[in-house]
């Protein structure tokens, strides 16, 4: 019985990490070709997903319960600024490499969810005032434009460079964040 519950739950997590990487490339790709390219059954799919958004809102709860953690153990609010921006940057980049699929990209249909990733950009938002605060970024420098930068950096460091361990990606992104590239 047990096996039976292991592999279930194997094949559930490969729809929906699959379903990530695929609903990433093209968002308008099907359960069909989600379930044959994780290798499970069609049938297998749609027994646990009934619909396409039922789907698409395990993956964002998937995704919201590994953005969640990497914040929860960054200690934003707790730790020093500059030890908290590093975790978070070292956390979130397994995070975004795991679940591409961006969830501004695709409507969930699901306020649960919603409100969810509402809640965790507020924690990271209230982070860069910290940072700001602190000093750790400048004062004069637009603090959406500072978020932005810190999540362009941080995508372009998980998705471009996927051979590249996450403590170094985090390395990278925090250098250029505080340094810049000039």
């Amino acid at each position: 019985m047990d096996a039976v519950r292991a592999d279930a739950a194997r094949n559930i997590d490969a729809v929906l990490h699959t379903g990530a990487r695929l609903l990433a490339q093209d968002p308008a790709t099907s359960m069909a070709t989600i379930a044959t390219t994780a290798g499970v059954d069609r049938r297998t799919v749609y027994r646990r997903f009934a619909t396409r958004e039922s789907l698409i809102a395990a993956m964002f709860t998937a995704k919201l319960d590994a953005a969640e953690q990497v914040l929860d153990e960054a200690r934003l609010t707790e730790a020093p600024v500059a030890v908290a921006l590093h975790r978070y940057v070292e956390g979130i980049i397994p995070s975004v490499r795991q679940w591409p699929v961006e969830i501004k990209r695709l409507d969930s249909g699901d306020e649960t969810i919603e409100s969810r990733r509402r809640a965790a950009r507020q924690r990271l938002d209230e982070f860069i005032d910290r940072a700001v605060r602190e000093g750790l970024f400048r004062a004069d420098v637009p603090k959406p434009w500072i978020r932005a930068l810190l999540d362009h950096t941080v995508h372009l460091a998980a998705e471009k460079f996927p051979d590249l361990p996450a403590p170094k990606c985090a390395d990278l992104v925090v250098d250029t964040l505080l340094k810049g590239v000039g």
